[in-house]
């Protein structure tokens, strides 16, 4: 887990810019996005639909804010959740892989986290996130960060890192099959 906090790169402009560049690539290539949030709210989604033309790209995203309703939207495991925590690679993972599977796109993301000011433990302390990247070919990633500042923060760095997440796995993929 690392720290990181950049105001400029979060601001409203910041995270709209880095959604433009997500539906860019994925337009660019023909691919369609969902998303799996929980401590971000549906804030990915809204930047994603912010932008005109948004349904060339973008199907669907489902906000799991509880425990339940990551069972019931998204098929991951209440045992994980009991053994991992809704805070965990292994949830965030499940998660991206039931946005995937429930809307067959190309790519999920998926973000579960601590976004204070309460909830935090000493395992997972307020601005612990994680994330899940679904991809084609069955291929799956995930990431855990430490985030720093308010809520408002948090969760601002939280959507940042999904888009840059997803936007510098597009780009790998894009140079491997060019080579």
């Amino acid at each position: 887990m690392e720290n990181r906090f950049d105001q400029q790169r979060f601001n409203d402009d910041g995270l709209a810019s880095l959604a433009a560049a997500v539906a860019a690539e994925l337009k660019a290539h023909g691919r369609r996005l969902a998303t799996a949030e929980s401590c971000t709210g549906g804030w990915i989604a809204k930047l994603c639909t912010d932008l005109a033309g948004s349904s060339e790209w973008f199907e669907r995203g489902m906000v799991s804010y509880s425990n339940e309703s990551k069972h019931e939207l998204l098929g991951v495991r209440q045992a994980d959740i009991h053994r991992f925590g809704a805070v965990s690679e292994e949830v965030a993972a499940a998660m991206a892989r039931g946005a995937q599977a429930c809307s067959e796109t190309d790519y999920a993301i998926s973000v579960s986290g601590v976004a204070g000011p309460g909830g935090g433990s000493p395992d997972k302390p307020v601005g612990t996130v994680c994330f899940g990247w679904a991809l084609p070919e069955d291929k799956l990633e995930t990431e855990t960060l430490l985030f720093v500042g308010d809520r408002d923060a948090i969760r601002r760095q939280t959507v940042a890192h999904s888009f840059k997440g997803l936007l510098d796995r597009i780009s790998s993929r894009y140079q491997v099959l060019r080579s």
